[in-house]
Protein backbone atom coordinates (compact mmCIF):
# COMPACT_ATOMS: atom_id res chain seq x y z
CA UNK A 1 0.00 0.00 0.00
CA UNK A 2 2.81 2.36 0.91
CA UNK A 3 4.57 1.65 -2.37
CA UNK A 4 1.38 2.36 -4.37
CA UNK A 5 0.88 5.67 -2.56
CA UNK A 6 4.52 6.54 -3.21
CA UNK A 7 4.07 5.97 -6.96
CA UNK A 8 0.79 7.90 -7.05
CA UNK A 9 2.58 10.79 -5.37
CA UNK A 10 5.50 10.60 -7.84
CA UNK A 11 3.13 10.59 -10.84
CA UNK A 12 1.21 13.54 -9.35
CA UNK A 13 4.47 15.43 -8.87
CA UNK A 14 5.41 14.73 -12.49
CA UNK A 15 2.02 15.92 -13.75
CA UNK A 16 2.26 19.09 -11.66
CA UNK A 17 5.80 19.73 -12.89
CA UNK A 18 4.67 19.23 -16.51
CA UNK A 19 1.83 21.73 -16.03
CA UNK A 20 4.26 24.21 -14.49
CA UNK A 21 6.68 23.76 -17.40
CA UNK A 22 3.83 24.22 -19.90
CA UNK A 23 2.76 27.38 -18.11
CA UNK A 24 6.31 28.73 -18.15
CA UNK A 25 6.81 27.98 -21.84
CA UNK A 26 3.45 29.56 -22.66
CA UNK A 27 4.47 32.61 -20.66
CA UNK A 28 7.74 32.87 -22.63
CA UNK A 29 5.79 32.56 -25.88
CA UNK A 30 3.52 35.33 -24.68
CA UNK A 31 6.49 37.61 -24.02
CA UNK A 32 8.02 36.75 -27.40
CA UNK A 33 4.78 37.43 -29.27
CA UNK A 34 4.22 40.71 -27.49
CA UNK A 35 7.68 42.26 -27.70
CA UNK A 36 9.29 40.61 -30.74
CA UNK A 37 6.34 40.02 -33.04
CA UNK A 38 4.44 43.06 -31.67
CA UNK A 39 1.31 40.92 -32.07
CA UNK A 40 0.35 39.30 -28.74
CA UNK A 41 -1.36 35.92 -28.82
CA UNK A 42 -4.57 36.13 -26.82
CA UNK A 43 -4.72 32.44 -26.00
CA UNK A 44 -1.42 32.45 -24.09
CA UNK A 45 -2.80 34.51 -21.22
CA UNK A 46 -5.88 32.32 -20.93
CA UNK A 47 -3.82 29.12 -21.02
CA UNK A 48 -1.51 30.45 -18.29
CA UNK A 49 -4.51 31.28 -16.10
CA UNK A 50 -6.13 27.87 -16.68
CA UNK A 51 -2.87 26.04 -15.95
CA UNK A 52 -2.39 28.08 -12.78
CA UNK A 53 -5.83 27.05 -11.49
CA UNK A 54 -5.06 23.40 -12.25
CA UNK A 55 -1.58 23.57 -10.69
CA UNK A 56 -2.91 25.06 -7.44
CA UNK A 57 -5.80 22.65 -6.90
CA UNK A 58 -4.16 19.52 -8.33
CA UNK A 59 -0.95 20.22 -6.42
CA UNK A 60 -2.75 20.88 -3.16
CA UNK A 61 -4.84 17.73 -3.51
CA UNK A 62 -2.11 15.31 -4.55
CA UNK A 63 1.34 16.77 -3.88
CA UNK A 64 1.35 18.99 -0.78
CA UNK A 65 1.47 17.01 2.44
CA UNK A 66 -0.51 18.01 5.52
CA UNK A 67 2.60 19.00 7.45
CA UNK A 68 3.67 21.30 4.59
CA UNK A 69 0.62 23.55 5.01
CA UNK A 70 0.86 26.71 7.06
CA UNK A 71 -0.66 26.15 10.48
CA UNK A 72 -1.28 28.30 13.50
CA UNK A 73 -0.60 25.82 16.27
CA UNK A 74 0.15 27.90 19.36
CA UNK A 75 -2.76 26.42 21.32
CA UNK A 76 -2.09 22.96 19.93
CA UNK A 77 1.54 23.08 21.09
CA UNK A 78 0.55 24.31 24.53
CA UNK A 79 -2.04 21.55 25.04
CA UNK A 80 -1.37 18.15 26.61
CA UNK A 81 -1.38 15.03 24.39
CA UNK A 82 -5.01 14.12 25.13
CA UNK A 83 -6.29 17.59 24.22
CA UNK A 84 -4.13 17.53 21.07
CA UNK A 85 -5.87 14.35 20.01
CA UNK A 86 -9.30 15.93 20.48
CA UNK A 87 -8.22 19.07 18.60
CA UNK A 88 -6.81 16.99 15.73
CA UNK A 89 -9.98 14.88 15.53
CA UNK A 90 -12.22 17.95 15.51
CA UNK A 91 -10.16 19.73 12.85
CA UNK A 92 -10.04 16.65 10.58
CA UNK A 93 -13.80 16.15 10.98
CA UNK A 94 -14.58 19.83 10.28
CA UNK A 95 -12.46 19.83 7.12
CA UNK A 96 -14.00 16.58 5.82
CA UNK A 97 -17.59 17.56 6.60
CA UNK A 98 -17.18 21.11 5.29
CA UNK A 99 -15.68 20.02 1.98
CA UNK A 100 -18.16 17.20 1.42
CA UNK A 101 -21.06 19.47 2.38
CA UNK A 102 -19.97 21.97 -0.27
CA UNK A 103 -19.49 19.33 -2.98
CA UNK A 104 -23.06 19.24 -4.35
CA UNK A 105 -23.56 23.01 -4.59
CA UNK A 106 -20.11 23.31 -6.12
CA UNK A 107 -20.83 20.61 -8.68
CA UNK A 108 -24.14 22.34 -9.57
CA UNK A 109 -22.17 25.49 -10.34
CA UNK A 110 -19.49 23.61 -12.30
CA UNK A 111 -22.17 21.72 -14.24
CA UNK A 112 -23.92 25.02 -15.03
CA UNK A 113 -20.68 26.20 -16.66
CA UNK A 114 -21.03 23.53 -19.39
CA UNK A 115 -22.96 26.08 -21.44
CA UNK A 116 -20.05 28.55 -21.46
CA UNK A 117 -16.71 28.28 -23.24
CA UNK A 118 -13.52 30.14 -22.58
CA UNK A 119 -12.97 33.21 -24.73
CA UNK A 120 -9.94 32.19 -26.77
CA UNK A 121 -9.27 28.51 -26.05
CA UNK A 122 -12.92 27.55 -26.67
CA UNK A 123 -12.71 24.95 -23.89
CA UNK A 124 -15.89 24.35 -21.86
CA UNK A 125 -15.64 26.22 -18.57
CA UNK A 126 -16.86 23.07 -16.84
CA UNK A 127 -13.64 21.36 -17.93
CA UNK A 128 -11.50 24.19 -16.62
CA UNK A 129 -13.15 24.27 -13.20
CA UNK A 130 -13.78 20.55 -12.73
CA UNK A 131 -10.42 20.30 -10.97
CA UNK A 132 -12.01 22.04 -7.98
CA UNK A 133 -14.51 19.20 -7.53
CA UNK A 134 -11.65 16.69 -7.62
CA UNK A 135 -9.80 18.83 -5.08
CA UNK A 136 -12.81 18.76 -2.73
CA UNK A 137 -13.14 14.97 -2.93
CA UNK A 138 -9.43 14.23 -2.51
CA UNK A 139 -8.82 16.64 0.36
CA UNK A 140 -11.97 15.41 2.13
CA UNK A 141 -10.75 11.81 1.72
CA UNK A 142 -7.37 12.80 3.13
CA UNK A 143 -9.09 14.43 6.11
CA UNK A 144 -11.17 11.28 6.71
CA UNK A 145 -8.02 9.17 6.50
CA UNK A 146 -6.34 11.55 8.97
CA UNK A 147 -9.33 11.20 11.33
CA UNK A 148 -9.05 7.40 11.23
CA UNK A 149 -5.28 7.54 11.71
CA UNK A 150 -5.69 9.81 14.76
CA UNK A 151 -8.28 7.44 16.26
CA UNK A 152 -5.89 4.50 15.81
CA UNK A 153 -2.57 5.99 16.85
CA UNK A 154 -3.18 9.38 18.45
CA UNK A 155 -2.50 12.92 17.35
CA UNK A 156 0.54 13.57 15.18
CA UNK A 157 3.59 15.05 16.82
CA UNK A 158 3.95 18.77 16.17
CA UNK A 159 6.74 19.74 13.78
CA UNK A 160 8.36 21.89 16.45
CA UNK A 161 8.75 18.91 18.80
CA UNK A 162 10.05 16.70 16.01
CA UNK A 163 12.68 19.31 15.13
CA UNK A 164 13.77 19.72 18.77
CA UNK A 165 14.11 15.91 19.14
CA UNK A 166 16.37 15.78 16.06
CA UNK A 167 18.74 18.40 17.48
CA UNK A 168 19.25 16.56 20.79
Amino acid sequence: MKMALHWVRRVAEAITAAMLAAMFLTFLLQIFSRYVLAEPFGWTLELCLALWVWIVFFGCAFVVRDREHVSFDILYLAAPARARRVMALISAAVVAVGLLWSLLPTWDWIDFLRIKKSATLKVPMRTLYSIYALFLVVVAARAIWSFVRILRSGAPEPELELLSEEKT
